[in-house]
Order: structure tokens, then C-alpha cells, then sequence
């Protein structure tokens, strides 16, 4: 093994993995009992976190669950939804000092959120989960984002929960989009008051307008990736400016959506 720098191209920054203790958390985490895996797409596993779990997180954002790009990343928030959450963090100034996690680690039917949304309560799930949230966050951490009904609902369990400035928006998957840019906008104002900007970051641009627009997407860093996925992953501007315009570029099969995914990758 090399003990020094041989020189040659500069080599991108990417995620190494959780720290140890917060690995062996993830391989605890309690399964779904058996009559409620339906609702999710189970068999695909869990999928648990972006950004930083080294205590370091300034902003904690919770959204609900994992898509098919964040399921086949294995990071969470890095479909479009997770684009447009990164475009929110950069309009606070954050550009690395954050931690986004789930409120549940499998991704949800859309169809059965509602109904899952009581599984936040099982003796196991809660443990592990406010366990897991405990670990990520200490004294540093100056606001948390709950994106998204089951977000709030996963927060409101939380009995050890940080006494720092709560924002509670819309799910970045709103299809409501004049209320989610509306409310994401009240609360870029509110987090730009307590929260300090990275040193590399700027939180005096634009807030958003009255529908999020392509300039409020932001791509996905590097650093929040693993080592070894296309570069293309974690910007889909390519997506959203063809014809016809699409948001994602991994969906689930029509054939078996349980267990089958299409992954399209941009030419050129």
C-alpha cells in the first residue's frame, strides 16, 4: 500500500459509509412484522441516510422514505425530490454541515402512506428510529426541516428531539406547487435567521418564486455519494430539459414494480 501521494488527477471527494457505531445501529434496525410489509416495497431492503453522521449536521432534515434512484444509490434524497432538497439547503448557505434521513427506512406505496404513517408507532421502529436520530445530531445542530407529513409525524415520536427552531413544509414531491413553493419560501426565511451558512456557501440569493424552478434544483454533491456511481447521478437537469420532459431516470417496472426497475442513463 502507497503511504504517500504519487500524484496524477485529482481525485473527487465521495462518502465512506457511516462511522462504526452508527453502522452496527443500521444492522439492528427491527423488521416489519409480516402483515404489513405490503405496504412498502420491502424486499428491496432500507435505505437510511445522506450528509453527515459524524455529529457535525447543522440542519437535520426528515423527509419520508426512499425512492428507486435513492434505493439503487443507496443514499437517500438524491432523486429529484432529493434535488430540489439540495436546492433548499443551498438557498440557507449549507453546502456539507447536514444530515437527511427517513421516517421510515423502506420505501412507501404512495397509495398506502397514510396507512403505513401508524407503523411510525411500533415499540421497535420508534426505538430505532429516535436511536438513529439521537446519534446523528449533538450541541452543533441549529434547526430540523420536517418535509412531509409522515416527517412530522416521525418528529412529533421523537422524545428526545434537539431544542432548536423547527420548520415543518411540504414533501419536496408536492403536487400542490404553488403551496410547496409558497411554504418552502417562508421557511428559507425563517432557517436563514438562525442558521450560519457554510463557509463556502450563500444565503443571500433568491428565494423561490411562485412555482419551484429549474435554478432552485441543485445537484447532488459528490461527497454525499459512493464511491463508484456514474457522474451523472444526483443531476437530472438532463431529465427535466428533454422532450418529453421527465424527473426521474429510474422507475419502477410496470411488469412487476415490486421487484423490477428501468434505469435510463443521459447519451453522450
Amino acid at each position: 500500500m502507497l503511504d504517500f501521494d504519487p500524484g496524477g488527477p485529482p481525485v473527487p471527494a465521495w462518502d465512506k459509509g457511516p462511522p462504526i457505531a452508527i453502522a452496527r445501529h443500521f444492522a439492528a434496525l427491527p423488521p416489519i412484522a409480516a402483515e404489513h410489509r405490503e405496504l412498502f416495497w420491502y424486499d428491496w431492503g432500507p435505505v437510511f441516510y445522506r450528509g453527515r453522521l459524524n455529529g457535525t449536521a447543522r440542519v437535520l432534515g426528515i423527509a419520508s422514505d426512499p425512492g428507486p434512484t435513492e434505493r439503487l444509490v443507496g443514499r437517500t434524497l438524491v432523486g429529484d425530490a432529493g434535488q430540489r432538497v439540495q436546492g433548499f439547503l443551498a438557498k440557507i448557505g449549507l453546502t456539507s454541515t447536514y444530515a437527511l434521513v427517513n421516517a421510515f427506512p423502506w420505501a412507501v406505496h404512495p397509495s398506502d402512506s397514510s396507512k403505513a404513517r401508524k407503523l411510525l408507532e411500533e415499540p421497535d421502529q420508534l426505538a430505532w428510529r429516535n436511536r438513529f436520530y439521537d446519534l446523528v445530531t449533538d450541541s452543533r445542530l441549529e434547526a430540523i426541516v420536517a418535509f412531509g407529513q409522515n416527517a412530522q409525524a416521525a418528529l412529533a415520536l421523537w422524545e428526545r428531539a434537539p431544542d432548536v427552531p423547527v420548520v415543518e413544509i411540504p414533501h419536496p414531491s408536492s403536487h400542490d406547487a404553488a403551496e410547496l413553493a409558497a411554504r418552502w419560501a417562508e421557511a428559507v426565511t425563517t432557517l436563514r435567521a438562525v442558521v450560519a451558512p457554510d463557509p463556502d456557501g450563500d444565503a443571500t440569493g433568491p428565494n423561490y418564486g411562485a412555482e419551484l424552478a429549474e435554478e432552485d434544483y441543485a445537484r447532488i454533491p459528490p461527497g454525499d455519494l459512493p464511491y463508484g456511481v456514474p457522474v451523472w447521478i444526483g443531476d437530472d437537469r438532463w431529465g427535466r430539459t428533454s422532450t418529453p420532459r421527465h424527473h426521474n431516470p429510474i422507475k419502477r417496472s410496470t411488469d412487476d414494480a415490486d421487484h423490477a426497475m428501468v434505469w435510463q442513463a443521459p447519451q453522450g
